[in-house]
């Protein structure tokens, strides 16, 4: 049977990915960076100019920094996309998703005025990291159930949370954080990646109510796709400046 195929906007190395394959669709990642490490089908291409026909949903996850609460100070000449993106994607006319840090311009949860989103927390899907996201969706959704921060959790970016790691792992320092990326379910990532990674366990929830809305409407599977939109899955592409795509070898 085919699957609903998604595309992975501003992808990174595939956390969100991850998650909406396990709730059933297939995926193809856009990234403006190469992407060695994701773990579907990618095309390097600048995601504010990428052709958003032929999918039956889209996740986007533009730059975090210029919204952060935490890296704000930091974000000097980091773009703020949310709103330019917001416009593509309600004119693509598929159900969409939007993946921010707190202080983004992304509801936390449904309102009177036609917005839909959530905030979403490790805790609520029983993992050690808090890593709190907001989702705005074009259907209605809803946590699973509230945050519990009890326990202390996995955190690279705290002290006490490095020395809780390095207290299960032991080792040299770029060992570390395994526990972490284990946990948060994002093994096969690069350090960096995994600190800007979400947790699939997210999109997996997001996912299987998206793709409810996804199959509510006309779709395009990816076995509708001519070359080179059916790549192996460890291949990856690049949009050259005229718009055309050739494959490119992993490093």
């Amino acid at each position: 049977m085919s699957r609903p195929l998604l595309l992975d906007l501003f992808c990174c190395e595939g956390g969100a990915a991850t998650g909406y394959h396990r709730a059933g669709f297939d995926v193809l990642g856009v990234d403006i960076e190469p992407q060695p490490r994701y773990p579907f089908r990618f095309v390097q291409a600048d995601a504010m100019t990428y052709p958003l026909d032929g999918f039956d949903a889209i996740h986007a996850s533009p730059p975090c920094q210029d919204y952060s609460k935490n890296l704000r100070h930091q974000a000097s000449g980091y773009p703020q996309l949310i709103d330019p993106i917001r416009d593509r994607l309600i004119a693509s006319g598929v159900p969409w998703v939007i993946e921010n840090v707190e202080g983004a311009p992304l509801p936390v949860q449904d309102d009177l005025f036609g917005a839909y989103g959530t905030e979403l927390c490790g805790t609520m899907f029983g993992l050690r990291v808090w890593r709190h996201r907001l989702f705005e969706t074009s259907f209605p959704i809803a946590a699973p159930r509230g945050c519990n921060h009890a326990t202390r959790p996995l955190n690279p970016y705290r002290q006490s949370s490095r020395v809780l790691m390095a207290g299960i792992v032991g080792g040299e320092w770029s060992t570390q954080e395994e526990p972490w990326r284990a946990e948060m379910g994002v093994r096969w990532m690069s350090r960096d990646g995994a600190r800007e990674a979400i947790p699939p366990a997210y999109t997996e929830y997001i996912g299987r109510q998206l793709i409810k809305a996804a199959k509510a409407g006309n779709r395009v599977t990816a076995g509708d796709h001519d070359e080179p939109w059916s790549p192996g899955s460890d291949d990856w592409y690049r949009q050259e400046p005229d718009g055309t795509i050739r494959r490119c070898e992993p490093t």
